[in-house]
């Protein structure tokens, strides 16, 4: 079944705008769609779901010395408390938009707030937004070219954001109805049973589901997971976390064998 249940979206860092994002879908045969900005849930409901299937869906970065973030599915959209923890976090977010603004000029980068929300438009201003003004005005050749030297994780203009501890993350999906999973375990470091442990401690805090399919996962990581499932009766999932053409996450869509899915499905009621 083709699938893709982790996307991104000009809502957050992502190239295409929500509805550019279920156009694709339409044209690419994907039969079932998730949204999933970071820490919002504009994207999600700035579109009309065309021709797809489409699941409610958030991604939430939590607090972690390594990689961790939790995906949630089918929650309430209106519930009140995630939508206030996500207006907080985003917030948090605006003044960190200052402090990338304040260093950028400290290198000799003359960017403005005022240049940043005529790119952003409606969307929740971040790094994409930053790394299309620095091409527009020449600090660098591309889109890339921005992360890889200024913007990424541990460069001068990265500034790191504010994150729900795990546990947090998990008890905020549940509580809004929804189904709290894990995204790309192996970006969290662990394997083996430094892996399972954490897991364990996971399925503690009430997570429901692990996204098994995914692009960076290879087949020993792949049956390692669906092992785990098993063993800690966790819903599979799978996505391609997609960001857009030109980005390092720019695969769309996942053929996912149903019979690992079906239970994720019904219990979303899809089936």
């Amino acid at each position: 079944m083709r699938v893709d249940l982790h996307v991104h979206t000009t809502a957050s860092d992502g190239k295409l705008s929500p509805q550019e994002v279920v156009g694709k879908a339409f044209r690419d045969g994907v039969e079932v769609l998730s949204i999933t900005d970071h820490d919002t849930l504009e994207g999600m409901e700035r579109f009309t779901p065309e021709g797809v299937i489409f699941i409610p869906g958030v991604e939430i970065s939590s607090r972690f010395e390594r990689t961790l973030h939790i995906l949630g599915y089918g929650f309430d959209p209106q519930n009140d408390v995630l939508r206030k923890t996500l207006s907080d976090l985003r917030r948090k977010r605006s003044v960190r938009n200052e402090m990338i603004l304040d260093r950028a000029r400290s290198i000799g980068f003359e960017l403005s707030m005022e240049e940043l929300q005529e790119i952003a438009g409606n969307d929740v201003i971040g790094r994409p937004h930053f790394a299309r003004l620095m091409v527009r005005k020449g600090y660098v050749s591309s889109y890339e070219e921005a992360f890889e030297k200024y913007l990424g994780k541990g460069k001068i203009l990265y500034v790191e954001k504010e994150r729900l501890k795990p546990e947090r993350a998990i008890e905020l999906i549940l509580k809004a109805g929804g189904i709290p999973v894990l995204a790309h375990p192996y970006q969290t470091g662990f394997e083996g049973e430094e892996l399972e442990r954490f897991i364990k401690r996971l399925k503690g805090y009430g997570l429901k589901g692990i996204e098994v399919f995914y692009p960076e996962h290879t087949g020993r990581m792949m049956e390692e997971y669906l092992e785990l499932s098993r063993k800690y009766d966790l819903l599979v999932t799978g996505g391609s976390d997609f960001h857009g053409e030109g980005t390092t996450l720019s695969s769309f869509g996942m053929d996912v064998p149903f019979l690992h899915i079906r239970r994720f499905l019904k219990e979303l009621q899809i089936l």
